[in-house]
């Protein structure tokens, strides 16, 4: 379970001894979450230069005493949630190294009768102490001076003998999980030259009056007081507030998820005799008050307020703060009241007139404020205001105007639920933030603007650069942005940070061929190059934008499809010519009439045939076809039935299905050959559709007849068989003498008959 860099981790794998065969290249051991119960002198005898053994979460009971004996590299010892009844100063003896050790969690009542860390120099930070800890003697400490934490659990300590702690020179950091109030008087006077920070969890305060400060050594280091899980009453918390007045270097108080029974009935006479707090800085967040509605406004505690700097109350169910108590907070110059319950109409007894002179940053976010319009209007009564922060209150809309304090620099009115932004918001500002308010532009001109974030939006564009002319750094993370240009990067002159990560990106060339050129791009980028993935095209889905490269085909597709248009026009331009040319049109006619001929027999029942003859000529001839060739014809004895277009077509019926339909009822077909015939469409229509069934060498169903002299290369050369029979059949040519003429009706009429 050794890796490369010499780590070994044997986790969670049931042993119930340390594994023999370890060696002088292991600095990190993990043996934690094991069933190990002892560790024996030869276990870690060739590890010398181990750096860190976890051995925590094991069942250890026992340890020989020279079991670390060659761990002088040592720096990190977990022996923690083990089963370890005492602690022996001699399994530590050569840990000269040794920075970090922790021990809580195991069942020993004390630390013995001396110290077991004499030896431990450099230690920096130290846990220890379990339920079952209850003693802490004087010498338990000696020869610790500086430690960075202090970790003790000592949720049952009975008994603590007084200067125990007093020989440690200097704590930075000090957790004490303690629920005897009586002895945290005494280890507070021990440690109020050491600590800087000190932290205490799960305590109930006494109501006793014992001075903190009797028989401590000065100067005083502690600066930062905490609470945590502890629970105060209303006779607790005013002595506590009168006995931290004795400690001059105190600057913070902090309280967090404590519990507060009591209605806000203090001593207030004793809090203002004690004199005035050193303390500037005091947060409280998830204060529990059973019946926090019958908390009355702390009346007398005025004069305790007006030294204080910095004020949070957050997720304490407060909903309003009196206007008399608030006009004494003339020093506080931070005021933080996020997650707790207040509306509109108590925000205008929370900031009434003269309240909060000095205040500069407000936090009233996570509220239930419903009106922007009054929001600022209350907010214009802080005259040093800048910084307001009123996120996540529903305000629904916002005017088209406000009022607002005039040194008001940063805004943030992110997750408000506005659907636009207009010119209510004010033009002083520097920072603003709309973000997650589903807003789809912004076009607001706002001058002095230099931070503007738009995180969680509809935008599809990077906003104008024109009016917000300063800006500096901008955020669109997680709008609809899908590319953004040079031209738009470069209009923001001053721009240092651009953040537009976990956007879906269209990655076009264009785009990439700007963020691939652009100078320094990478530096402006927030999130470059891994929150910017490429959305289309499909090819590179998922991709990094920075590590895309499109083909030239991929990016010049538009070109190349302008090209193959043009080229197919050309080619279909260059068909119709030829086909104009050599009559192409024609032979698709023709090969379609043959298709349709085809499917039909070759000739009709003799009961569908109904005309002696259909005729076919050009409208130019239709006065001699009509007036001569008709009456002649259907007036002779016995008539011929003649079938002409004019006449006899069905209406509605296409025109190609007529003309077929009419040459398949008729025995023949009479063809009135012209200059005029052969110019005309119809007629080359005519032709068409009974080409292949009647022109052919061994029919006779064809009659020609010329009614003036026509030259067979005169007929376009398409009509091959046309032009073949006139060559090889005989046909009948109009006569211009009366003589002539009997004779050509008498030739017709005998043609037409056979």
């Amino acid at each position: 379970s050794c890796h490369a860099s010499q780590l070994c981790n044997c986790s969670s794998m049931g042993l119930d001894f340390i594994p023999s065969g370890l060696t002088a290249k292991i600095t990190v051991l993990n043996l934690a979450h094991n069933r190990i119960k002892r560790i024996q002198s030869q276990d870690l005898q060739q590890a010398v230069n181990l750096r860190t053994l976890l051995l925590q979460s094991n069942e250890i009971s026992s340890i020989d005493e020279d079991s670390f004996q060659s761990l002088e590299k040592l720096e990190l010892l977990d022996l923690s949630n083990n089963s370890l009844a005492h602690l022996s100063p001699v399994w530590f003896g050569h840990l000269f190294s040794l920075q970090h050790l922790h021990l809580q969690g195991n069942s020993y009542r004390d630390l013995g009768q001396s110290s077991p860390f004499s030896s431990l120099k450099n230690l920096s930070s130290l846990h220890l102490g379990n339920p079952q800890f209850s003693v802490i003697r004087q010498g338990n400490f000696e020869g610790i001076e500086l430690l960075h934490k202090l970790w003790i659990d000592g949720s049952n300590l009975s008994q603590y003998e007084q200067g125990s702690l007093k020989s440690i020179k200097q704590i930075n950091h000090m957790i004490l999980n303690l629920r005897n109030g009586n002895i945290f008087s005494e280890i507070v006077r021990d440690l109020l030259h050491s600590v800087t920070w000190l932290e205490v969890t799960e305590i109930k305060l006494p109501v006793g009056k014992k001075s903190l400060v009797q028989n401590s050594t000065r100067p005083f280091r502690i600066q930062k007081l905490t609470f945590k899980e502890a629970f105060f009453t209303d006779q607790s918390i005013s002595r506590t507030i009168v006995s931290l007045k004795e400690i001059s270097s105190l600057k913070e108080l902090e309280a967090i998820n404590c519990v507060l029974e009591g209605r806000g009935i203090w001593d207030t006479e004793e809090i203002a005799r004690s004199g005035q707090s050193f303390v500037e800085t005091v947060t409280v967040i998830k204060l529990m008050i059973q019946n926090f509605h019958l908390f009355i406004d702390l009346e007398g505690m005025e004069s305790q307020i007006n030294k204080l700097k910095r004020l949070t109350i957050a997720s304490s169910n407060v909903f309003m703060v009196p206007c008399k108590l608030a006009r004494h907070f003339s020093s506080l110059l931070y005021l933080d009241f996020h997650d707790n319950l207040l509306v509109n109409k108590r925000l205008n007894e929370t900031i009434c007139e003269r309240s909060w002179p000095s205040l500069q940053t407000l936090n009233l976010s996570q509220n239930s404020l419903k009106s922007l319009e009054q929001t600022a209007n209350y907010t214009s009564r802080l005259p040093k205001l800048n910084n307001l922060d009123i996120s996540q209150n529903n305000f629904g809309e916002i005017p088209d105007a406000c009022v607002w304090p005039k040194f008001l620099k940063y805004l943030n009115l992110s997750s408000t639920q506005i659907p636009k932004v207009t010119s209510c918001i004010p033009r002083t500002l520097e920072v603003l933030d709309v973000s997650g308010n589903n807003l789809k532009e912004f076009g607001l001109e706002l001058p002095a603007l230099k931070e503007l974030y738009l995180t969680r939006n509809q935008l599809k564009t990077l906003p104008g650069a024109a009016p917000i002319p300063n800006l500096v750094s901008l955020s669109v993370r997680r709008n609809k942005l899908n590319s953004f240009s040079k031209e738009e990067f470069e209009s923001f002159r001053r721009m240092e940070l651009l953040d537009a990560s976990d956007n879906n990106f269209i990655c076009s060339c264009e785009f990439l061929s700007f963020i691939h050129h652009e100078a320094g791009i990478a530096q402006v980028l927030v999130g470059w190059p891994d929150k910017y993935v490429c959305d289309s095209p499909l090819a590179v889905r998922g991709a990094q934008v920075g590590a895309v490269h499109l083909s030239l085909m991929e990016c010049h597709r538009s070109l190349v499809v302008s090209l193959i248009c043009v080229l197919v026009f050309l080619v279909i331009l260059l068909l119709v010519a030829l086909g104009y040319k050599y009559h192409m049109v024609w032979y698709l006619r023709m090969t379609w009439a043959w298709l349709q001929a085809k499917r039909k027999p070759k000739r009709a029942p003799p009961k569908d045939v109904c005309y002696d003859a259909f005729v076919s000529y050009s409208e130019n001839d239709s006065d001699w076809v009509e007036n001569t060739m008709v009456r002649e014809l259907e007036q002779a004895c016995p008539p011929f039935r003649l079938c002409l277009h004019k006449r006899d077509f069905v209406p509605g019926k296409w025109i190609v299905d007529n003309i077929i339909d009419s040459i398949e009822k008729s025995h023949k077909t009479l063809f009135v050959l012209s200059e005029h015939f052969v110019q005309s469409e119809w007629c080359k229509y005519e032709l068409d559709f009974s080409h292949f069934r009647l022109f052919d060498e061994n029919n006779d169903a064809a009659i020609l007849v010329l009614l003036e002299p026509i030259q067979s290369k005169a007929i376009p050369k398409r009509f091959c068989k046309l032009r073949k029979i006139m060559n090889t059949k005989t046909y009948l040519e109009w006569p211009a003498g009366e003589e002539q003429q009997q004779i050509f009706w008498e030739n017709l009429k005998g043609a037409l008959k056979s």
